[in-house]
This record gives structure tokens, C-alpha cells and sequence, in this order.
């Protein structure tokens, strides 16, 4: 725990609005350097590295930790599911079965690769075998908040006092190099096969970098999309005190996915003089304002110095960790799910949730769509699988691994 006298404590509207100057910046860097708009690395990336550097940079001249409060950040990713949901179809849905169970058995193959990796890591380096975890799915695909639950269980089991201090910084690293490496392994399948994507199509997330014709966005447009999402929220809320109350433990963003999806596959045939926002401009235009600020907070208060701290064994092991993942990407996820258009923004996403987290994976995807079409698809089977069914496929996986 870092010192209080020590500490810059940035309170949460500033941090927000700081969020939005991220964002920019990152646009700024991504119209100047040619790797980063080629790679469709997402703005709030570059953007929130870049600051994070700065902010490791300072912590190193001066000594004092600069600390953001992330509540905004929190009710950002509430509202980004929220509109993820709103804009499903059931008839998407049913034909995203399969591809949602194919993806979850690859994705819990994964799971075990990454611990195995995770395990190789800790015995050749003489760590703790129950360590393995924190180098692979606790904190890379079940990311900070899986790390932080499991971290100082860990280090009371074993007696390894840096377990918790492992975990976070797993975390941190993993979800840099996820949103580092989506967007080039999709640009490498879409231009080695020759794909390409719905452009008459309007992206589940974002406009389309070069689409600035056909339908407007405007003031009312967008409240009536912010509104549709709000009571996706109010729902959801309702449905996860239900959901606590029966002894169930899932994020507050799972149910308002849900409601959403309900809300936009009942709302227009009961009341179909209604104009509903699913599709629309609007509600793809929130739903990247909600995911690129979140991110860019996400990312801009890293404390890149505690992996500094850590030092050779973390770098080691998640550099294998990378590998793995890009050859799995390549070589399984990509041929298993099709070789076309959507396995390529798949591929993206699964690097960005195998490494880093949900909306790593979601960045990754509205970068690609963005340049080479729209994939509604995509944006509807991954967040089931990455937010809601490999959390507790992870949980077992943990158990397992801890139990050796």
C-alpha cells in the first residue's frame, strides 16, 4: 500500500474527463504513427499507454503514486453492455449458438494451455506450484478483479508474499499485450485471405472510419439511444439484487446484456410505432463513447512500476504466455471457427479477452470493423462466452491448478 503522503488521489470527475482527453490523445498518436492505424491498435490503447508511461515516469522522478478513482469508469462499463445487448437479435443468437459453443470449448482448452504454461513457469523459476494460476487464466483471462479474489489467498496458502503482488501485475502486463496483439493478428488473416466485411452495414460498435454518409446522428437520436440503455440498466440492476439474493455471483453487466437483448426483442413488435435504437448510428456511437473512455481510464492507471519490480520471471513467462497465444489464435481459434471475415475479428477479440479482458476483446473487434466491415455476430457470442460462461469454467480451473 502506497504511502498516503506520497499518493496524488485524482478524484473521479477529473479522472473521467481525463478519460476523454486519453481518448484524443490516443486518436492524436494514431493519426501520426502509421504502426498504430495499419495494426487497428484502438485509440484508448495508444492513448492510455502512453499516459501510463508518464505516470511511471513521474512515480520514478519524484516518488509520489498518482491514484484515479475509478467509479465513472465502472458505470461506463455497465453502459456499454447495456447497449451491447440492445443491439442483439434473437434470430443472431440462434445462429451464434454453435459458433458460442464452439468458442467456449476452445476457449476452456485455453484455459488449461494457459495454466500448463503458467506451471511450466513456476517450476522452472522455483515458485509455488498454486503460483501457476496467477501467471495464467486467474489473471489473464479472469483479469484484475479475478487476480486481486485470489492473489492474497494464494500467498497465505504457500507463504509467498508477492502472490498478490504477482496476480496484479500479471494482470497489467496481459492486458497491455492483449490490445497490443488483436488488431495485427486480424490485419495478418484478413490480408493473407483476402476477407472483408459487411460495409453496407452499420458497426455494433462505432462508425466506420470512412462512412460519413447515410443515416444522421443527432441530439435526439442519441438520448433516445442513451435512454433505451438506461432502463436496460435500471433492469438489469433489478435482476441481479434477484440474482444475489439466490446465492448467484455474476457481474451487474451480465444482466443488463441480458435485459438489453430482452428489451430489443420484445419493445418494437409490442409497440412497433416506436423508433427503437438497435442498429442505429446512435446507439454505435454510444457504445463506443462508453467503451473508449472506459478503456482509456483502464489503461492510464496502470502502475507500470510494479512490473519493473517484479523483473525477469514475470516477463519470461508471459512472453511464453504470448506465443502460445498467438499460435493457438492462428492455428486453432481461426481454422476452427471458419477461416472467413468473422473468425478474423474473433481471432482480435480472443486476444484481447485471452490476455487482457471483455472490452480489451470488444476494442480489438470495433477497431477491425471499423476498417473492413461489420461482424454483428462477433459482438453478440464473444461477451456471452468471455463474461459470463468462462467465469465459471475459470473457476474450476483455478481450484484445480491450486489443488496440485
Amino acid at each position: 500500500m502506497a504511502d498516503q503522503a506520497a499518493t496524488i488521489i485524482v478524484p473521479a470527475f477529473i479522472a473521467a474527463t481525463l478519460g476523454f482527453i486519453v481518448f484524443f490523445l490516443g486518436a492524436f498518436l494514431t493519426r501520426r504513427v502509421s504502426f498504430l492505424k495499419n495494426y487497428n491498435i484502438p485509440e484508448p490503447v495508444s492513448g492510455g499507454i502512453a499516459v501510463a508511461v508518464l505516470t511511471w515516469i513521474w512515480f520514478s522522478l519524484t516518488g509520489r503514486e498518482i491514484v484515479f478513482e475509478m467509479d465513472v469508469r465502472d458505470y461506463l462499463l455497465v453502459l456499454f453492455f447495456a447497449t451491447i445487448g440492445l443491439n442483439a437479435r434473437i434470430a443472431d443468437l440462434l445462429r451464434g449458438g454453435r459458433l458460442l459453443f464452439i468458442l467456449l470449448v476452445l476457449t476452456v482448452g485455453f484455459m488449461l494451455l494457459q495454466n500448463l504454461i503458467g506451471l511450466l513457469g513456476v517450476t522452472f523459476f522455483g515458485l509455488p506450484n498454486a503460483v501457476s494460476v496467477l501467471l495464467g487464466s486467474a489473471s489473464l483471462i479472469g483479469g484484475h478483479g479475478t487476480a486481486i479474489a485470489w492473489g492474497p489467498q494464494i500467498g497465505e496458502m504457500t507463504g509467498f508474499n508477492a502472490a498478490a503482488e504477482v496476480g496484479i501485475a500479471t494482470a497489467t502486463l496481459g492486458l497491455v499485450l492483449a490490445a497490443l496483439i488483436g488488431g495485427p493478428i486480424a490485419k495478418w488473416l484478413i490480408d493473407r485471405h483476402h476477407l472483408s466485411g459487411e460495409t453496407d452495414q452499420t458497426p455494433v460498435v462505432g462508425l466506420s472510419y470512412d462512412n460519413e454518409t447515410g443515416e444522421s446522428v443527432n441530439h435526439v437520436s442519441l438520448m433516445r439511444a442513451t435512454l433505451a440503455a438506461h432502463i436496460a440498466i435500471l433492469l438489469g440492476w433489478v435482476a441481479h439484487q434477484f440474482i444475489g439474493e439466490m446465492g448467484l455471483k455474476l457481474p451487474l453487466f451480465v444482466p443488463c446484456l441480458l435485459m438489453g437483448i430482452l428489451m430489443s426483442n420484445t419493445i418494437p413488435y409490442v409497440l412497433s410505432s416506436l423508433t427503437w435504437p438497435a442498429g442505429s448510428k446512435a446507439l454505435a456511437v454510444l457504445s463506443d463513447y462508453a467503451l473508449s473512455v472506459f478503456l482509456a481510464m483502464s489503461l492510464m492507471s496502470m502502475k507500470l512500476w510494479t512490473l519493473a519490480e517484479l523483473g525477469g520471471p514475470l516477463i519470461a513467462v508471459l512472453l511464453m504466455q504470448v506465443v502460445m497465444t498467438v499460435a493457438f489464435i492462428l492455428f486453432v481459434v481461426f481454422r476452427v471457427i471458419g477461416r472467413g471475415y468473422l473468425a478474423a475479428v474473433l481471432s482480435a477479440g480472443f486476444a484481447g479477452f485471452a490476455l487482457g479482458a471483455t472490452p480489451t476483446a470488444i476494442a480489438n473487434m470495433s477497431s477491425v470493423t471499423k476498417r473492413y466491415g461489420a461482424a454483428p455476430l462477433a459482438f453478440i457470442v464473444l461477451p456471452l462466452v468471455s463474461a459470463f460462461f468462462v467465469d465459471l469454467a475459470n473457476a474450476f480451473a483455478i481450484r484445480f491448478f491450486v489443488g496440485l
